[in-house]
């Protein structure tokens, strides 16, 4: 048996030993209510295990990585000894992904993107090198390995920048262009891995630019994502149900119109996430209304807005990565982990000495970096949780939240469309 054929039908069944007795059990499908209230008690866990474990917090790995990855593991080890997979039913999730971001939409100034003009730019050219990079890594990797060269894309963008939805799509596609049953497993298990390496990376990388250059902040704005650890009682800038309401007011708003927007995106043609139209409603109501209506209390920039924009990233971030199915990566032959370890090493080598360097070598470089090695092997989410880690305990970077998600969530996925197209047709 060639060891084409010997990888695609270890992969394409079972994870489990099929020389044991397994019983047939059925799945358990936890509801969408006991799923986000176990995401704050997940997030509550990574607390717990940031403070007892030292290197967690002086990494600055988020909390909702160090519990969620705590929850998928045991719901592993329940797999494991059942044969029986815990799946969570995530529809609130897609609602706190769609808050987040039009909260960083209500905090983008336009006299900020302008300044970050030039910065938005950099980081979308350094984004496009990056992707045809990733791929032609895996290229050398499944070639190297015996694959069809097709499926490079499996272990490069489409599963690493593209994550698990792009996987998906294009699997199937791949599978049947190339005859390789296990694509779809194979794009999967690398979206899965890429997200853990995403999260725990960026944060260990920002921590090393920034003691090794002796960086800090010299933006004095109030906070973008979340608090500063040690924050204190801003009498000018209170958190109470009125600012809350305020704010969650304004980001209903911003979602509304948002979602009217999509709709007549998706009428002309263009797939975008709904979270790109109601970011950039937010941007647009926080540069026009508080000028139409200057005496008007606007929550942009604000402790609450903070706290609104802080608490959706977390219970996400925390809902996504206990619901990891870890047992997928059993499925990864010892030839695929070999090319993401490559991939992981191309991208801290390119993040340390190309990306940080253009980025101009500053505080803000450093955030930018946390975030990159976040979205490049991960999602937009876990990019921004990884800079909201490092801002927490280094201090604010408001124009990295920006121009980041901008290229990340908007630019990407049709550039990423067009270059996985090119590295399939090999």
């Amino acid at each position: 048996m060639t060891y084409l054929s010997l990888m695609s039908a270890t992969m394409a069944s079972s994870v489990r030993d099929p020389g044991k007795d397994y019983k047939v059990m059925p799945e358990i499908i936890v509801p969408a209510f006991i799923s986000v209230t176990l995401g704050f008690v997940v997030f509550f866990l990574g607390v717990f295990l940031t403070r007892k474990i030292v290197v967690l917090g002086d990494y600055n790995i988020p909390e909702p990585v160090s519990g969620g990855l705590a929850v998928a593991l045991l719901t592993w080890a329940f797999f494991a000894f059942t044969g029986q997979q815990i799946t969570f039913d995530l529809e609130v999730r897609d609602y706190l992904l769609v808050v987040f971001f039009a909260t960083i939409g209500l905090n983008a100034r336009i006299s900020d993107l302008f300044k970050g003009g030039r910065l938005l730019v950099l980081l979308l050219a350094l984004t496009l090198c990056f992707m045809v990079l990733q791929n032609v890594v895996g290229l050398l990797g499944v070639t190297l390995f015996g694959l069809p060269a097709a499926t490079s894309v499996l272990v490069g963008s489409a599963s690493l920048i593209g994550g698990h939805g792009t996987t998906i799509a294009w699997g199937p596609q791949i599978e049947e262009l190339t005859g390789f049953g296990a694509a779809p497993e194979m794009g999967v298990a690398s979206a899965t891995l890429g997200l853990i390496l995403a999260a725990v990376l960026g944060g260990p990388i920002a921590k090393r630019l920034i003691d090794r250059n002796n960086l800090q902040s010299d933006d004095s704005e109030g906070p973008i994502v979340g608090l500063e650890f040690d924050d204190a009682d801003n009498p000018e800038d209170l958190i109470n149900h009125i600012s809350l309401m305020r704010g969650m007011l304004a980001v209903h708003v911003a979602i509304l119109l948002g979602f009217i927007l999509h709709i007549g995106i998706i009428e002309a043609g263009l797939k975008l996430p709904l979270f790109v139209p109601c970011l950039l409603v937010g941007i647009a109501m926080s540069n026009t209304i508080p000028y139409l209506f200057p005496t008007m209390t606007w929550p942009a920039r604000t402790k609450s807005l903070a706290v609104i924009s802080d608490y959706c990233l977390s219970v996400f971030l925390a809902m996504s990565l206990m619901s990891l199915q870890l047992w997928t990566l059993a499925e990864l032959g010892g030839p695929i982990l070999a090319v993401l370890v490559l991939q992981v090493i191309m991208t801290v080598c390119f993040i340390m000495l190309i990306f940080f360097r253009l980025m101009g070598s500053s505080y803000q470089g450093a955030v930018l970096s946390a975030g990159f090695a976040g979205f490049t092997l991960g999602a937009t989410p876990t990019a921004i949780a990884n800079m909201s880690s490092v801002t927490k305990r280094y201090g604010p970077a408001p124009l990295a939240f920006i121009v980041l998600p901008l290229v990340s969530a908007f630019f990407v996925d049709l550039a990423n469309a067009v270059i996985i197209q090119f590295f399939v047709s090999f």
